[in-house]
């Protein structure tokens, strides 16, 4: 399986991130296929580059992002411009928590 996920680079305690799509079972900071972004958390907002067409292009592709990388693409807008397929449900709300209260607003 193919994931879009983060992947460590930086000193010491000064983490930096290149967002990748690599195959699930390559280590974190292993090898991986293409690089479509970077995401620096230290700066103030964090810096969030991503190449969008590429990032679109394995998406449509079948790819899986992470929780966290899911979120980046939120707040880019990059997931809005997603046009929502059959067979892609990990792309309506992958993260834990929105899973969570979607399904309780529904039960209620």
């Amino acid at each position: 399986m193919v994931k879009i996920r983060l992947r460590r680079v930086g000193a010491k305690h000064k983490p930096s991130y290149r967002i990748v799509v690599a195959d699930s079972r390559s280590p974190r900071d292993g090898r991986f296929i293409e690089i479509v972004g970077h995401y620096n958390p230290l700066t103030d907002p964090a810096t969030i580059n991503i190449n969008e067409e590429k990032v679109l292009k394995w998406l449509k592709q079948g790819a899986q992002p992470t929780d966290t990388v899911y979120s980046l693409l939120r707040k880019s807008g990059i997931i809005d411009k997603l046009e929502p397929q059959k067979g892609s449900p990990h792309l309506t709300s992958p993260l834990k928590g929105e899973e969570k209260g979607e399904s309780d607003k529904e039960t209620k």
